[in-house]
């Protein structure tokens, strides 16, 4: 009877040992993700096949964030890094890689992607200069905001995350045929909705929206920041509203995360609209997931253009 019960005993330990095999076997891919656009992204590609940390929120300038213990210790696990790249999140990055030791995930390995790297960058500075302000020797990094560039990012991430996570790489490829369907399905109606802004003259507070300009054939007039990086004075504000008497605007935009100040400002001044755009997933609450972020952005853009067409009807 005891032999028994100590056989029953070892097949309990046996089976407990196989199911935790199994559940390690099947255990989400955990990605480390730098902006809430790519953890979307990754989400849509991977879905419940991966475990998708984000380390910045819309609300966050991702230029200046800190490299706090809490991010190391959430790449230390991550087995995909998906970040920007094109130095974006050179203040920050770099420190927490390095104080990871996470050696899978480092510049270089498959285990780090940069979105950037699969689109043609915007702005590439002919001369790279501090007195320049906040300039990016790769281009311009805000990628995000043009939907053609979602598509290409995508169908590189599917291909890495097939390559980092094999036994499932035939799952991704079907996620992403079915996201890139759908994402055209949705590219064909935002253009046909926003055709009416093309030739739209526009001032930027940051020189953050040069994809989407691109995108919708907006014309940026000039920025409320003198450089990049730069919070402009009460004086520059003066030379920003001069120039706008010889070069009228229809509206002045700004991402979520930005002050609402020089713009508000600029508004009032001008009689022209200000509007803030989402800029990342979660920047509004209409855009809750990437669908959501250019349903909401072009919205906002036609809704500035009605309001700047009839204050200029009534004359105001």
């Amino acid at each position: 009877m005891l032999k028994k019960v100590i056989l029953n005993g070892a097949h309990a330990v046996s089976l407990a040992m196989l199911l935790t095999l199994s559940g390690h076997a099947q255990a989400a891919l955990n990605v480390f993700a730098c902006e809430p656009e790519w953890a979307a992204l990754t989400q849509e590609l991977g879905g419940d096949k991966v475990a998708v940390f984000t380390a910045t929120t819309a609300l966050q300038d991702v230029h200046h964030i800190e490299a706090k213990p809490s991010l190391v210790a959430k790449l230390r696990s991550a087995q995909l890094v998906v970040c920007t790249g094109a130095q974006l999140e050179i203040g920050w990055l770099p420190v927490v890689l390095r104080q990871s030791g996470n050696t899978g995930v480092q510049p270089g390995k498959p285990g780090y992607f940069e979105a950037a790297s699969a689109v043609t960058m915007l702005e590439v500075p002919s001369r790279l200069s501090r007195a320049e302000g906040d300039v990016h020797p790769g281009g311009n990094p805000h990628i995000q905001t043009d939907p053609r560039n979602i598509a290409r990012v995508a169908d590189a991430l599917a291909k890495r995350l097939a390559e980092v996570d094999a036994g499932n790489a035939g799952f991704y490829q079907q996620r992403q045929q079915d996201f890139a369907k759908r994402w055209q399905a949705a590219m064909a109606r935002w253009q046909a909705q926003a055709a009416p802004l093309k030739g739209t003259q526009i001032v930027v507070q940051h020189k953050g929206f040069p994809y989407l300009e691109d995108w919708l054939g907006l014309k940026a007039v000039t920025a409320l920041e003198p450089k990049p990086g730069v919070e402009p004075s009460g004086a520059y504000l003066s030379e920003v509203l001069g120039v706008l008497k010889s070069q009228p605007a229809q509206m002045v935009i700004r991402a979520a995360y930005s002050s609402d100040r020089p713009s508000n400002w600029l508004a009032e001044h001008a009689g022209i609209p200000a509007v803030e755009l989402p800029f990342t997933v979660g920047g509004t609450p209409a855009a809750k997931d990437l669908f959501g972020l250019f349903d909401d952005t072009v919205n906002r853009l036609l809704a500035a253009q009605a309001t700047a067409q009839k204050t200029k009807r009534s004359g105001a």
